[in-house]
């Protein structure tokens, strides 16, 4: 397993190693011991399962409380997924960072807690799977806006086209609103 550095402070992006042959592929997602010489010390309490259409944008997604370390991936499709981070204390507050990961490349990010995340889907259908470190707690989620222009993520969205997004989503706060965190 590969474990790569990223622009944001703890984000990590992870390339497992595949084994594959005429039958099909296995690969490792999760082992404790090789994530702690990573310096991912992480306690997974949940599992999450999204599958969603293509354009469909779910995100930018915290918790003030119960924040969540999430370890993501995609079984079927291709997605781009974006951090940005929220930690006043970071030498990266304010900056987002994306990655496409899908079933062909097999990639997967670790998003550490005190961060907004999202991702858009870029194949007509795609299953994206994470991990948490801590339960969802509807009551202390916050939406970061998906197109805050002080951020200023770069969707790969094709012109013309307009996100799928849940009422929620559309409602998200600017930078400047938003809690953050320490």
């Amino acid at each position: 397993m590969k474990f790569l550095k990223t622009p944001i402070e703890g984000v990590v992006l992870i390339e497992p190693q595949v084994f594959g042959d005429d039958r099909g592929f296995f690969m490792e997602t999760w082992q404790a011991a090789k994530f702690e010489s990573a310096g991912i010390d992480a306690n997974f309490v949940q599992d999450n399962h999204s599958r969603s259409t293509q354009w469909t944008l779910r995100g930018m997604h915290m918790q003030t409380e119960h924040t969540q370390g999430k370890l993501v991936r995609v079984t079927s499709g291709t997605v781009f997924d974006v951090v940005v981070d929220l930690r006043r204390s970071s030498p990266s507050f304010g900056r987002w960072w994306g990655a496409e990961i899908s079933d062909l490349n097999h990639h997967m990010v670790w998003v550490p807690p005190g961060l907004a995340h999202g991702m858009l889907v870029m194949s007509p259908v795609a299953d994206f799977l994470y991990k948490c470190t801590d339960i969802y707690s509807p009551v202390h989620e916050r939406t970061l806006a998906w197109n805050d222009t002080a951020v200023g993520i770069r969707w790969p969205i094709p012109d013309g086209v307009q996100p799928n997004l849940s009422a929620k989503d559309s409602r998200g706060q600017s930078l400047s609103e938003i809690e953050k965190f320490p």
